[in-house]
């Protein structure tokens, strides 16, 4: 009789069979079946265990920035990762699920119908992966010491490399004696996967293995997809390798829109490294009850766009958005996505509305909580809302009326903005502790208590700061452009103010960016009446949107490079949008700076590509 070999993966999908049958013997949920090949019972979400977290990891002496948690279940002590993080740090690859407390991952698989059901608990503001049993299997240890975790895994021995060509782009197979663990970073033209293992293959050693042609799917290939082929020794054009002790990184030049879909199969172990302009896998994740996460490719014509979004019920009393700005008392500043929310401990995020770059300060509407710490500009787009999940779009200006003790009424322009134009503007405490000049010339005015307490004539732009009074605001006078004999030292003044539309000041968070692309289900895109260039009217780029359902769902939607070209023009994304379901949707600032975070971690794309911006919307969980 055969004596059967049981390796570590086998014996960890027998015990986890075993469990979904006991499971489906006692809750009679057999249907659950047909959802999952194996099905342990989840985490609780509502678990009272104390915890303890961290945002540091320590693989094999490498440090992420990602966070994790520790908590005891059943006298065991566990550990998590999150969710985005556990995919980016070890390479395992997140499906389609409609249960928030379980996450079905592939890794290591034997076929594309295995998986392995991983437990998953929120603790706010993340939600993570139970990782204990998973390291184990990899034969690693896990340590938390401090602030920080530490992941001890045993290199994997890479054996032969090799590259096949197919209709849709190149593939590269490596084969290892083991699971492992690997990471990607990707920009423009070249990717590199990183690769927890050693190998003595040298660059002449390459190889290249004739694949057969098959067509494209989105499960892991079967066994005669890649094995069984007599390789040749070639110098690769596509790829290098550049060993060490513990870790192989295999260099990619990636032709133009094409990018990396990296992942790995069983008997034998290898990673696979698909190089394709279509890489993105479609997938739907309920990450929590009111946030899922959605990738796809979407058809417009005979263009695909890769798309990345999130879905949010707004309407829900555990969800609150606000706008998040770099720093939280003042507003001069960039710094990336990813960075700001997990600072404004954010489940959430995508990048917000317009800057500039050089000084760093904000140019469109940012309200929050009532307070505006910039006002619109150029009757620009935005988006307005409330905590009751009620959301409107819409063209929008400020009107501010100063009024003097002598009935004298002067218009001020802008409030905490860095947009300048001659006229006065006026900055409050939200701005920061101070303000500096940004044209030459300004004259400076202090409002204490509604009287005016100094005027001060500035020389040179960026020469002189002028700090701004606790308890009343500042002016400056750009130009010329205003008298100063109605503002003299100890003249009375009170401030008008009012949105147009009127109705928009009923909300007290909005953000600004345009143009408004979609209003009651119709394209509405007007570029030249919201005052953008036409050179960014005929733009095709990267493009961040937030958009509203007819069931009042917000959508955080980023997209990028169609398929084999460039991005999306405006109109484009409006298209988009409208497929996705919005009924009313902006857009917001885009190109390098599109930037769509969740977990802790960027979703569509790679960190190293994101540029810093310097607001965003945020989504916090209240569990």
């Amino acid at each position: 009789m055969r004596q059967v070999q049981w390796n570590p993966l086998s014996l960890y999908c027998f015990s986890l069979v075993s469990t979904l049958l006991i499971y489906w013997l006692i809750s009679g949920k057999s249907d659950k079946i047909a959802q999952y090949t194996i099905f342990p019972k989840p985490l609780p979400v509502e678990a009272s265990d104390e915890f303890q977290q961290g945002q540091e990891i320590y693989l094999n002496g490498k440090l992420f920035n990602i966070p994790w948690s520790q908590w005891n279940q059943d006298n065991d002590q566990r550990i998590g990762i999150s969710d985005i993080g556990a995919m980016n740090l070890l390479g395992v690859e997140l499906l389609s699920t409609s249960e928030p407390n379980l996450q079905p991952l592939r890794w290591f698989s034997t076929d594309s119908r295995q998986f392995f059901p991983i437990p998953a608990r929120f603790i706010a503001p993340y939600r993570y992966l139970d990782v204990t049993d998973l390291m184990k299997l990899a034969g690693g240890t896990l340590q938390v010491r401090g602030n920080f975790l530490e992941i001890t895994l045993p290199p994997a021995r890479i054996g032969d490399v090799r590259e096949g060509s197919h209709t849709w782009g190149k593939r590269i197979v490596v084969d290892v004696d083991r699971p492992t663990v690997w990471q990607v970073s990707q920009a423009k033209g070249k990717g590199v996967v990183m690769i927890l293992g050693s190998t003595n293959i040298s660059p002449s050693d390459q190889t290249q293995t004739r694949l057969p042609i098959t067509p494209r799917t989105w499960s892991a290939p079967d066994e005669d997809d890649l094995g069984g082929y007599i390789s040749t020794p070639i110098n690769s054009q596509l790829f290098s390798l550049e060993n060490s002790e513990k870790l192989t990184k295999v260099h990619i030049n990636l032709p133009t829109a094409h990018s990396l879909n990296v992942f790995s199969i069983s008997n034998p172990h290898r990673i696979v490294i698909d190089v394709r302009p279509d890489a993105k896998i479609p997938r739907q994740i309920a990450w929590t009850k009111d946030i899922v996460w959605r990738q796809q490719l979407v058809k417009l014509r005979k263009d695909i766009f890769p798309v990345n979004w999130l879905e949010i019920n707004a309407r829900s009393s555990k969800i609150a958005l606000r706008p998040i700005t770099t720093h939280s008392n003042r507003q001069e500043g960039t710094a990336p996505l990813v960075t700001m929310a997990r600072e404004w401990k954010a489940s959430a995020a995508i990048n917000g509305g317009f800057f500039n770059r050089n000084n760093k300060l904000p140019l469109g509407a940012i309200r929050s909580h009532t307070r505006w710490l910039s006002s619109p500009i150029l009757g620009r787009g935005v988006i307005a809302w409330n905590d009751q999940g009620q959301i409107k779009m819409g063209r929008l200006s400020l009107r501010e009326t100063l009024v003097t003790s002598k009935g004298q009424r002067i218009p001020v322009l802008f409030l905490n903005s860095g947009y300048v134009q001659a006229g006065i503007a006026r900055y409050t405490p939200e701005w920061g502790p101070k303000y500096i000049p940004m044209s030459d010339k300004e004259t400076v005015i202090l409002i204490q208590n509604n009287r005016v307490t100094d005027q001060i004539k500035a020389r040179k732009a960026g020469e002189t700061s002028f700090l701004i009074p606790p308890n009343g605001y500042l002016l400056t006078i750009r130009k010329n452009s205003v008298s100063t004999a109605a503002l003299q030292l100890g003249t009375e003044v009170r401030l008008e103010n009012t949105t147009v539309p009127a109705d928009f000041n009923t909300y007290p968070n909005m953000l600004g960016a345009g143009p408004l692309l979609i209003s009651n289900n119709r394209i509405v895109i007007n570029g030249t009446l919201e005052n953008f260039s036409k050179e960014f009217q005929q733009q095709k780029a990267s493009r961040s949107a937030i958009g509203v359902t007819d069931q009042g769902k917000i959508m955080l939607v980023a997209v990028h490079n169609r398929i084999g070209g460039r991005g999306a023009s405006l109109g484009e994304m409006a298209q988009i949008m409208q497929q996705l379901g919005a009924v009313n949707a902006l857009n917001l600032d885009g190109g390098s700076s599109t930037s769509l975070s969740l977990g802790g971690q960027l979703i569509d794309r790679s960190p190293v590509t994101a540029a810093k911006v310097h607001n965003g919307i945020g989504v916090f969980v209240n569990p």
